[in-house]
Order: C-alpha cells, then sequence, then structure tokens
C-alpha cells in the first residue's frame, strides 16, 4: 500500500484493530482527509499531516470510543480540530455532540465539516469551566475528552456537564493507571464514580502499536455547585 492509497490504508487499520464496522465510511473519511489537508494548509490545526498518521491518530483512534459511548447527548471537551467529535459523529449519526473549544478557528473547521457531511454537530466557542455553570451543566448523557489535561484536572471539567447516570470516558496515553490513582478524590467529590479503564493497543499496518487507554467514570449524583471553580484555581490546587 502506497501513502495515496487512502481505502486501503483506512481498511487495513480498521481491521488490525477490529473496527472493520466502519469500513463502509471510507467515502467520507476519504473525503474529511482532503478537507483537513486543504484546511490545515491556511490554518494550523493538526501537527498530524500523513495520511497515515491521520487514519491512525484521528480517525481510528477516535472510532475506538465509538461503541462505548451511550445515550444521545454526548460532550467533546476540548475537541480541537474535530477529534474525537467528526470521526465519532460520522460513526455514530444517532448521537447529538457538542464540540466545545476554547479555538474559534478549530471549531470553523468542525463547522464546514458539519455542513459538509450533515453531522448532528453544533459546536460552542468557549472555556468548559465557563460554559460547566451555565446552562448546559448536567445535561449530557456523555462526554468525552481526549489528550486535554490530566485526570484530576480534566475531571472538574468535564462532570459537570454530565447527568447523573451518565458516563464520562477520558481518552488518555500510556500513564492511566497513575493519573486514575491521583484522580481517585477528584472523582468522588464531583459526583462521580470510576467504573475501570481498557487499555487499547492500537495496531498500524506498518506493525507499529500506540498505546490508548479509556477511562469511564460514572456519575452517580449532582456535581457540587462550587465547581468548576475558575481554572487558576483549578490548577493551583487540584482536587
Amino acid at each position: 500500500m502506497t501513502e495515496n492509497d487512502f481505502g486501503g490504508l483506512f481498511a487495513a487499520a480498521l481491521e488490525l484493530n477490529g473496527l472493520s464496522a466502519y469500513a463502509s465510511l471510507a467515502d467520507e473519511f476519504e473525503k474529511l482527509t482532503e478537507e483537513l489537508v486543504k484546511f490545515n494548509a491556511h490554518t494550523n490545526i493538526t501537527a498530524v499531516r500523513s495520511t497515515k498518521d491521520i487514519i491512525m491518530k484521528h480517525y481510528v483512534d477516535s472510532l475506538i470510543v465509538a461503541e462505548f459511548v451511550e445515550g444521545g447527548r454526548v460532550i467533546d471537551i476540548g475537541c480541537g480540530g474535530g477529534f474525537p467529535t467528526l470521526p465519532l459523529a460520522l460513526a455514530r449519526r444517532d448521537v447529538h455532540i457538542t464540540a466545545l473549544d476554547s479555538t474559534a478557528k478549530k471549531l470553523t473547521f468542525v463547522d464546514q465539516c458539519k455542513n459538509i457531511f450533515d453531522l448532528n454537530i453544533e459546536t460552542l466557542c468557549a472555556r468548559a469551566e465557563d460554559a460547566g455553570r451555565g446552562k448546559l451543566r448536567q445535561t449530557f448523557t456523555g462526554a468525552t475528552a481526549r489528550a486535554v489535561a490530566a485526570l484530576n484536572i480534566l475531571c472538574e471539567l468535564a462532570l459537570p456537564f454530565v447527568k447523573t447516570g451518565g458516563m464520562f470516558i477520558a481518552m488518555k496515553g500510556p500513564g492511566a493507571d497513575e493519573e486514575t490513582a491521583a484522580a481517585e478524590n477528584a472523582i468522588q467529590i464531583l459526583g462521580g464514580k470510576l467504573e475501570g479503564n481498557k487499555i487499547i493497543l492500537l495496531k498500524t499496518p506498518g506493525g507499529e502499536t500506540l498505546t490508548r487507554s479509556l477511562i469511564f467514570i460514572r456519575k452517580i449524583r449532582p456535581t457540587p455547585d462550587k465547581y468548576p471553580r475558575a481554572y487558576a484555581q483549578i490548577l493551583k490546587k487540584p482536587l
């Protein structure tokens, strides 16, 4: 397979990682790649450039969470240029996704793709700690976040959005066990309960592997009104 063989690379990457159920979306993901490369040429929203890396680091890495998303209304905290938002929206059209990020230029790309693919997405340009105290507080059945902050900080940004009974899925790297242990106090204070984590070794068509950990936190009671705090406070004194 060559770098230009999107269909072959995409199919191989999905098969290696048990994601062949999404193979029928190859044309949409190839078009998404074209739009990403075109947009990135004038507005830098990702450092990932090669087709193979885009497929692995953005698409496969995002799609592994698709089967675990519960309910119909999910918020993606710090979505950046749309990951996992865009792959998740293509794979799970039954789910309404709010893509939250504080950088408007990145959300411009998400909105562009929403229109091209008619996706069930709305964008919100805001800081999570501000939006989490507003009308969206405790209105989502689920939340996702990928590589945004340490888990104890991330929980204070994400859990206020989630309804009681909902699920927050944090997408982390190899150090998930240490982060989870350090976040136990935050999870408890914010109304969550750890339901475990799943370590996934993502296999590339070239033979390399990437480690992704999914941490599942169930919302079992409302988050106390004092959270989330201002970001400076969160950083100064993490829970």
